[in-house]
């Protein structure tokens, strides 16, 4: 992630959704299920670099939906001739799938804007010697 952004920062509650509809997840649990996202989401990892996708950012947005206990993604590959193209967003919605609490996910494959490596975290980019 840039330097401004902290972990939690692209993972959106749909409040407004939520509010109109009864079973509204209680904070504590959905502070859990987002830190248990962000975990899941750290055993995924582009089989050519040695970083997991979310310190690559490229997982670009994060909503989750109290009312249904959807998630939805919106994430990138590093390039659009990437091998796993096809694969990638199914290990993406594995891992979110099994996160407790979780009842849906829907991932979308997005290029717009291009990954670039400013997104990675630093610590990503001392993984790849890149500080």
């Amino acid at each position: 992630m840039a330097d401004d952004m902290t972990s939690r920062d692209m993972i959106d509650v749909d409040a407004a959704k939520a509010e109109a509809a009864e079973g509204v997840i209680p904070k504590d649990e959905l502070n859990r299920i987002t830190d248990d996202i962000i975990a899941a989401f750290k055993t995924v990892y582009d089989p050519e670099i040695p970083v997991d996708i979310y310190e690559l950012g490229l997982i670009y947005k994060v909503d989750i939906d109290e009312a249904t206990r959807k998630v939805d993604v919106d994430m990138t590959l590093t390039a659009p001739g990437c091998p796993v193209a096809g694969d990638m967003p199914g290990w993406v919605e594995t891992a979110a799938r099994g996160v407790e609490g979780v009842e849906d996910v829907e991932v979308r494959l997005t290029f717009e804007p291009p990954w670039d490596p400013s997104r990675m975290s630093d610590e990503a980019r001392l993984a790849l010697n890149m500080l």
